[in-house]
């Protein structure tokens, strides 16, 4: 070492990104010790602070190793000071130590992140398993890689006093392990064992207090049929054995869920081979930290055993343990074997882990509701004494072909990992709370980073807004998300509909408070949230086309829209074209049972004389036939018009679908017609569209969307050709020796075709726009077979395709695109348009 290498130098450093609760001060520690680097690390509300101090080539060594931190951890920036001049840095007997957090509250935005809730490790799970461990057994075992986080969390910096697990004071041995730099614990926030805490307890539904091994007995009772109710990380789960048909009906009639599909768990993939198709990629989901639920493919032969668990449909949702409960509960299950060999190992044992909620209700995360509200649904109650801080409900995903994931709902795992946006030279970012839709409901807050640019922060998956007990809890979660991060909203945004709970939320808060309050189109939010998640790409800034395919928002002419053609540039939207619209007798309730649809479709396709033949057994349907030719006649008054609404939507067209082909006359859930009809076609041999050409009106011209008056006529994609050939197809299937296949050849073609000539539509906007990229959104792209066609056609036409990666493509992403809009159109100068 040269003298410029043995000069003492003194600096203060700051790390951020996902820095708390991951190991981090521990490690910082072990490092600097192993340098022989003398100062300290703790956490703060930028992240976590260092004062090091040493020979110069050994801090220069040290900062060169911090960006290494291992897994779970991340650091994202490292801000490197000068500091004072060596010396009188304060440490305990000389060497680097870990201080004690700040107590003192900071008024100012808080910049250090929390983390997610992880599963528990292999490590772990070796002494779980291992009977000389003095952790054997025990259902909290977790370290500083693994475990909840921000469902135990209640503020930051995250240290144990600041955290549920504060409840549980530590044993002698669990706080020498909290302060030997040799052991794995080191510093350990959430350290747990049987001494200390958290405690499982079962009991039956009555109050009953069940005496003996509480995993045992849990397994026991299911075994035998039963429901329970467990107590797990982000909330409660409803579990009894998938492979008990009586079992699974019994659950479904008390929670009133006739036909939505259960989430399933197995040990491990080993376990799910046998039954469904499980890829490279989709095994690489499954087995992450985060543990999704990944939607697989069934095998038909298979798929048969157990036909409650998604009745109708091709997929089926799957995750893997994540906590320790979960584990040592497959452990009973297999007779408690010896070691770990058998985690690796195919079980027979699968477990429903459905949401534990009343019907419409959020999910419950503490003793009070589990008693009130899932005791009538469960046998028993698997509790546990650590409080929940937080609802996170499981993340749910399917993968695609090229690996990446198609998000149905993002929670636990993922929720509040934030996104980031680059900073803007012409304009400061503005704290935005977006309150999204009616539907899947999530919040999004952006706010100022410290380094410049902008951190986005998603909440986890809420619900839908229309019963009293989720709007509580949005209401709940909305003021706590500000406080969280210490900052004050600058202005809120919302849907464009009015009468969304959320809008109505944002309207009287920013009246409260004075603030702008932004209402965002429907799909323009939804294509916004796409750019939202490209903002490193510098085409994110630029006019994209964008496809926004879902089953219902409110248009800006104050019509329903889902099917629509935009071009979308930062804040603002015009409008292209939309499908040809479908009429909705009934409304709402048409999309609740197709079989309306369907006869709406054969009267706007000119063949009202099929209705009665096709839908004999629908008492209603001569009456709705009459309807809709008195609303339709040219001496209707126009009472008779207006009460009949029309929709541009897809979702309704794929409604209209399974109505006609008679695959359902009324939907069990949201999405449950175009879900049957997916899964149909999934299972036939057909792969090639109607062979006719794509029918779309002219493509309008672009013009500054500020001045609506200045835009031609939108086009219009008519499905008409073939509707009419999907109706002659329902017709031959009730005369064809092999109905079933003839149906489901008949919704591949459906959707094949959809695709191609939604595809060709796009097309021709980039061609006419001088626009290479086109973003694919909303609820209808969780469809697999719909959402693998298009982008396939659009890369053939050389085009770059956008997709929602990281985040909802339904509603769950609503509150993101609002965020963005709300901040382009907040910080972009009035001259910039389209």
């Amino acid at each position: 070492m040269d003298a410029l290498d043995r000069h003492t130098v003194r600096r203060r450093l700051i790390l951020r990104g996902q820095v708390q609760g991951v190991g981090c001060r521990p490690w910082v520690c072990q490092q600097a010790r192993a340098l022989g680097v003398r100062g300290w690390v703790r956490n703060t509300v930028e992240g976590v602070e260092l004062l090091v101090e040493g020979a110069a080539g050994d801090v220069t060594r040290l900062v060169a190793r911090l960006p290494q931190l291992p897994a779970p951890g991340r650091v994202d920036e490292l801000v490197d000071m000068e500091a004072d001049a060596p010396g009188g840095v304060p440490t305990s007997n000389g060497a680097f130590a870990i201080l004690p957090s700040p107590t003192e509250h900071s008024p100012t935005p808080l910049h250090a992140l929390l983390g997610a809730d992880l599963a528990v490790c292999d490590t772990c799970l070796t002494e779980l398993f291992d009977p000389t461990n003095r952790r054997w057994l025990h259902p909290f075992i977790h370290c500083p890689q693994c475990g909840p986080r921000y469902t135990v969390t209640r503020r930051l910096p995250f240290d144990r006093a600041n955290t549920s697990l504060a409840d549980f004071d530590l044993c002698p041995r669990c706080e020498a392990e909290m302060h030997d730099p040799h052991d794995r614990r080191f510093h350990d926030q959430t350290q747990a064992c049987p001494d200390c805490g958290a405690r499982l307890s079962l009991f039956l539904s009555s109050g009953e207090a069940v005496q003996g091994d509480a995993i045992a007995q849990t397994w026991a009772l299911v075994a035998r049929g039963g429901i329970v109710a467990l107590q797990g990380v982000g909330g409660f789960h409803l579990c009894c054995d998938a492979r008990q048909p009586e079992a699974v009906a019994r659950l479904r009639r008390l929670k009133r869920r006739p036909t939505k599909p259960l989430a399933v768990m197995a040990a491990n993939v080993a376990s799910l081979r046998d039954w469904l198709d499980v890829s490279p990629d989709e095994a690489r989901w499954l087995t992450s930290p985060e543990r999704p639920i990944v939607l697989l493919n069934q095998r038909l032969q298979r798929a048969a055993a157990c036909p409650g668990l998604a009745p109708h449909l091709h997929t089926l949702g799957v995750m893997l343990p994540y906590t320790p409960v979960h584990h040592l509960l497959f452990h009973e299950a297999a007779g408690r074997p010896v070691g770990t060999e058998w985690l690796h190992a195919e079980q027979p044992t699968w477990l429903v882990m459905t949401s534990g909620n009343a019907p419409g209700e959020p999910l419950v995360i503490d003793h009070d509701h589990a008693w009130r509200e899932l005791a009538p649904l469960a046998d028993a109650l698997l509790l546990h004494d650590r409080a929940i801080t937080a609802r996170n409900d499981d993340s749910v995903l399917r993968v695609r072909p090229d690996g990446s994931a198609c998000w149905l709902r993002r929670g636990r795992g993922y929720a509040p990992l934030p996104l980031s946006w680059p900073a803007r030279q012409d304009a400061s970012s503005p704290t935005v709370l977006a309150l999204g839709g009616e539907l899947k409901a999530t919040l999004c807050l952006s706010t100022p980073h410290v380094s410049g640019g902008t951190q986005v922060f998603v909440s986890p998956h809420v619900g839908n807004l229309d019963n009293a007990g989720t709007r509580m809890a949005f209401d709940a979660l909305a003021q706590q998300w500000p406080v969280w991060r210490q900052v004050r909203p600058t202005a809120l945004a919302c849907d464009l509909h009015p009468d969304f709970y959320s809008s109505r939320l944002a309207a009287e808060w920013a009246g409260q408070a004075d603030l702008p309050l932004i209402p965002v189109q429907h799909h323009h939010a939804h294509i916004a949230a796409v750019l939202a998640e490209h903002a490193h790409d510098p085409a994110s800034l630029q006019p994209v086309i964008g496809l926004a395919l879902d089953g219902h928002g409110l248009g800006s002419d104050g019509q329903a829209w889902g099917g629509e053609l935009l071009r979308v540039h930062r804040d603002q939207c015009q409008r292209l074209g939309h499908l040809h619209p479908l009429p909705l007798p009934g409304g709402e309730r048409a999309a609740r049972e197709p079989w309306r649809l369907g006869i709406a479709l054969l009267h706007t396709l000119g063949r009202g004389d099929e209705i009665a033949a096709r839908f004999a057994d629908q008492p209603s349907a001569a009456g709705l036939q009459s309807w809709l030719a008195q609303a339709h006649a040219k001496t209707a008054p126009a009472s008779s018009l207006t009460a009949l609404p029309h929709s541009t939507s897809l979702g309704r067209l794929f409604d209209a679908a399974a109505g006609v082909l008679r695959v359902l006359d009324r939907s069990g859930h949201e999405g449950d017609a175009a879900m049957r009809l997916e899964s149909l076609a999934a299972r036939s041999v057909v792969r090639l569209p109607v062979p006719t050409a794509p029918t779309f009106s002219p493509l309008p011209t672009s013009g500054p969307t500020s001045a609506p008056s200045a835009l031609s006529t939108p086009s219009v994609l008519d499905w008409r050709p073939l509707m009419h050939w999907l109706c002659d197809q329902a017709t031959a299937s009730h005369v064809a020796t092999s109905p079933a296949t003839q149906v489901a050849d008949a919704a591949a073609v459906f959707h094949l075709t959809l695709a191609r000539d939604l595809a060709a539509w796009a097309t021709q906007a980039c061609v006419q726009h001088d626009i290479d990229t086109v973003v694919l959104i909303g609820g209808c792209l969780a469809n697999r077979l719909l959402d693998d066609a298009l982008t396939q056609h659009l890369h053939a036409a050389g085009l770059r395709v956008w997709r929602a990666s990281h985040y909802p493509c339904g509603d769950g992403g609503l509150s993101l695109g609002q965020a963005w809009v709300a901040h382009h159109r907040l910080t972009t100068p009035v001259s910039l348009t389209a």
